[in-house]
């Protein structure tokens, strides 16, 4: 059970790296390009409670990734990678772009937020296959 607690909390960790590279860094400029989608403060960075809240989101989604590697009884990282990529085509990237179908946002937000994403469960099916794989004793 350390092994999956550690496994959440380490990937859910490198998980807000990615998330700031890719969904804070990359294509920067891209996100003044229509500044009447964004909330008042967020954009001038007054408001932090938007990334905290995102960031306790980011460690939920990391536990349920790990926590499917569980419950598909993954045994090495080949099957977490799986999971992560199952969880994240399930998901994110769906959701990401039919809101950028209707929402106006720069094409290349909506390309990098499904890239984090990504990055995001495939470091958490990673981490889950790392736990329970066959150096982990049970």
């Amino acid at each position: 059970m350390l092994l999956i607690i550690a496994a959440v909390v380490v990937a859910g960790t490198l998980g807000s790296l990615t998330d700031w590279l890719f969904m804070g860094v990359l294509f920067h400029d891209a996100y003044n390009a229509h500044p009447e989608v964004w909330r008042p403060g967020i954009r001038d960075g007054a408001d932090k409670g938007a990334i905290i809240a995102s960031s306790l989101l980011g460690y939920l989604i990391t536990a349920a990734v790990v926590g499917l590697c569980v419950v598909a009884r993954v045994h090495g990282i080949g099957g977490g990678l799986v999971i992560g990529a199952l969880a994240w085509l399930a998901g994110p990237p769906v959701v990401i772009i039919v809101n950028g179908l209707f929402i106006k946002i720069d094409p290349r937000i909506t390309a990098a937020h499904c890239l984090g994403y990504g990055a995001r469960m495939l470091l958490a099916g990673l981490a889950g296959g790392l736990a329970l794989g066959p150096l982990a004793t049970h």
